[in-house]
């Protein structure tokens, strides 16, 4: 298994600057991981950075809330791809989840990844498990896999808490082998990593993927 393969390389922090950028875009093409996760301002930056490379540019959408009006998260879907963003990950909205409007969730969902899919790019969908129910989670989990997006997310890393690999286990189980899990928020180690991986998480999110593949363990929040 390659880890640095798993690594989507984050920095999602308000007061990242382009310096921070360009570093984490440089330590993304030095350990090759799978991609940089970056703010929608510094998608451009970092699809000029990584050209020629097997980085691929990822971005968040309706980020950290999920509550921007749906129309605004696929303006949002857009016009990063038109800046040179591979990846999408979009925060559902976590209210319309209490509000048990499911029926809304999955148009949002399915109007972003019709936006993705005619411009080839892979689909991500934030859940916030921290702040759901399990059977909240199976439910958005039983949407993202009828609606055959790319992957299924934990969390933001900006919430009360992040991933586990209970959490994570549940996830994989209810969307199967066509939709992948990314574990983020927490994972700050490699055996971190590596438990969320056992677990069925097929991709990791974390601003600590340079102490992770040194063996080593963040501080780092995300």
């Amino acid at each position: 298994m390659q880890l640095n393969s798993y690594i989507d390389h984050t920095i999602l922090k308000p007061e990242a600057t382009e310096e921070d950028i360009k570093r984490i875009c440089q330590e993304a093409k030095q350990y090759n991981f799978k991609a940089v996760c970056i703010n929608p301002c510094f998608v451009q930056l970092a699809s000029e950075l990584l050209f020629g490379t097997d980085v691929q540019v990822c971005t968040v959408i309706g980020f950290p809330l999920g509550a921007n009006h749906g129309q605004t998260k696929v303006y949002e879907t857009t016009h990063a791809i038109s800046d040179g963003a591979d990846e999408i990950d979009m925060v559902i909205n976590i209210g319309d989840v209490k509000n048990k409007n499911f029926e809304k969730v999955e148009r949002e969902i399915e109007e972003i990844l019709v936006e993705c899919k005619k411009n080839q790019k892979l689909l991500k969908v934030i859940f916030e498990v921290c702040l759901l129910s399990n059977e909240e989670i199976v439910k958005l989990c039983e949407i993202c896999k009828e609606l055959q997006v790319d992957f299924v997310k934990t969390s933001t890393g900006f919430s009360t808490g992040g991933a586990s690999a209970e959490v994570v286990k549940l996830m994989k189980n209810t969307v199967g082998s066509n939709v992948g899990v990314k574990a983020s928020g927490g994972v700050r180690s490699k055996e971190d990593a590596l438990q969320m991986i056992e677990a069925g998480a097929t991709r990791i999110g974390a601003s600590s993927g340079v102490k992770i593949m040194q063996g080593e363990t963040s501080k780092e929040s995300y």
